[in-house]
């Protein structure tokens, strides 16, 4: 099986619909049958769309932290007496806690299962939250920060495998739009941030604004806490994990209870010859670097490590871009940065959901980066603002920008990490794209601060090098994840085995 930019067929052992679901038992042979059940969308009424909307709860934490932190940075830095390198310590410490916990997480996702690891990754944006609420100086408040990176790097890696594994292959709410709603999950979130410190700064006398970014940042734990219950309720471990792991009888016990359909294991199922499907091993790192993997992890890494750096550059400093380079208020500066966040970034995201299954991934990530390149060139000939037009030029630019990002490489990237890879080598798969993402997103948050300091609005310039290396890898690599199954090649022993 080749890498090909058209997406090929889904693998099929057997003819189940949709109407197979819930009245007619479905006879299960094979961890094979029950990728094709999901594959095939063979569920009517079940919980399995609460399970996509709760997969998210991680990603949604993870960009209010930013959002919130994002406002905050100002009055820490005050309050504490940063130097700009502390600053960057400060913002960058979330995104090498995930580095950390993306290389784990990864790990314990493909070896003891989704759900368990699904359970205890919330505890880490509990503790970490109330900590940074309370932070004396900015070495706790780093340190703090540091635990919820471990959180945030633990539950991307299963989040994404839940979205995949609980979606079907093709057709409206298929796997690739499914995992394309992480990106205005994480808009939507950094919006609740941006209202949160409009109404914070509208209530907090003028004597206590130094307490905005403790509220902002110790509220995280009140959603995190909803979470955890939300997900003890509902969640179940990934049918298809089960199912590769020799587990039928579990297999089908979870597609009754969260898919409503009728599955039974055949009495002959221990009879029939099974495929041997690869087991999770520190190991399996090596084999995203091998054979058909190859390709799809270096445009998966490439394309997240550019679009990381670009983003968190942008959307972290854009506070300080709409305050100190565009020389707007504080009121003005979280107005403009919810409505740009909103009309663009969610809007985008929202667009990839929708048309990523007639598009696809690689064409919307390439028109994404293209936007950005243009959106970086334009700030940086810009400059600061000589006047009302060139402020509008600006704020133009930064809309492009986060609309490029939205419906382009920021739903995308994951869908590149998470659908280049089957079940046995997904939570690996997305765990090694995070890390070194996450890697990008530390070097990005500590170098503005400095950067910004040092070049002024020249930073723009170092940005743009990041869609265009996005651009480059994408015309290298014409892969397309998107209706492609994926899943398939644990059950062809030439695929990767």
């Amino acid at each position: 099986m080749s890498d090909s930019f058209a997406a090929s067929p889904a693998a099929s052992s057997g003819d189940y619909s949709a109407d197979s679901a819930s009245d007619q038992p479905v006879v299960i042979r094979s961890a094979a049958d029950i990728t094709q059940l999901v594959n095939r969308g063979a569920a009517k009424i079940s919980d399995a769309r609460v399970v996509i909307a709760i997969a998210l709860g991680g990603v949604f934490l993870d960009a209010y932290d930013l959002g919130a932190l994002a406002f905050g940075m100002k009055d820490i830095t005050r309050q504490f007496g940063l130097t700009p390198s502390g600053a960057g310590f400060v913002a960058s410490a979330i995104t090498f806690g995930a580095i950390v916990g993306a290389l784990f997480g990864g790990y314990l996702t493909d070896k003891i299962g989704r759900y368990r690891v699904f359970m205890a990754d919330m505890f880490f944006f509990v503790i970490a939250a109330l900590a940074c609420a309370f932070a004396p100086n900015e070495w706790v408040l780093g340190g703090s920060r540091f635990v919820m990176g471990l959180g945030v790097g633990i539950d991307l890696p299963v989040a994404m495998a839940f979205l995949a594994e609980f979606s079907k292959l093709q057709g409206r709410g298929n796997k690739a739009s499914r995992v394309a709603m992480w990106c205005p999950t994480w808009y939507a979130a950094i919006s609740v941030s941006y209202l949160l410190v409009l109404l914070l700064y509208a209530v907090l006398p003028a004597t206590h604004t130094d307490w905005l970014w403790r509220l902002i940042l110790g509220f995280g734990a009140v959603p995190a806490i909803l979470i955890i219950a939300i997900r003890h309720r509902y969640m179940n471990e990934s049918p298809v994990w089960a199912a590769n792991q020799g587990d039928l009888q579990s297999a089908a016990a979870i597609l009754r209870k969260s898919y409503n359909i009728n599955a039974v294991v055949a009495d002959d199922a221990d009879k029939t010859p099974q495929v041997k499907v690869r087991k999770a091993a520190w190991r399996n790192y090596g084999t995203l670097l091998q054979g058909i993997y190859l390709r799809r992890t270096v445009l998966a890494t490439v394309t997240a490590v550019a679009s990381s750096f670009a983003y968190n550059a942008v959307a972290f400093g854009l506070p300080v871009i709409l305050s100190s380079f565009l020389k707007q208020s504080m009121i003005s500066t979280i107005l403009f940065s919810l409505g740009l966040n909103l009309c663009f970034a969610f809007v985008g995201g929202l667009i990839a959901v929708r048309y990523v299954s007639k598009f696809g991934a690689w064409k919307m990530t390439y028109a994404g980066y293209a936007c950005q390149l243009v959106a970086m060139i334009g700030l940086a000939l810009v400059g600061r603002p000589a006047d009302g037009g060139e402020a509008a030029i600006s704020i133009a630019m930064l809309a492009l920008f986060l609309f490029g990002q939205g419906f382009g490489p920021g739903s995308h990237t994951m869908t590149f990490a998470s659908l280049s890879y089957p079940t046995s080598l997904r939570g690996m798969g997305v765990g090694f794209n995070q890390t070194l993402m996450r890697a990008s997103s530390t070097l990005s948050l500590f170098l503005f601060p400095v950067l910004s300091a040092a070049l002024g609005t020249g930073v723009f310039w170092v940005i743009a090098l990041a869609p265009l290396a996005g651009l480059i890898v994408l015309t290298a690599i014409r892969w397309e994840p998107s209706g492609y199954d994926v899943d398939a090649e644990d059950f062809n022993a030439e695929a990767g085995h």
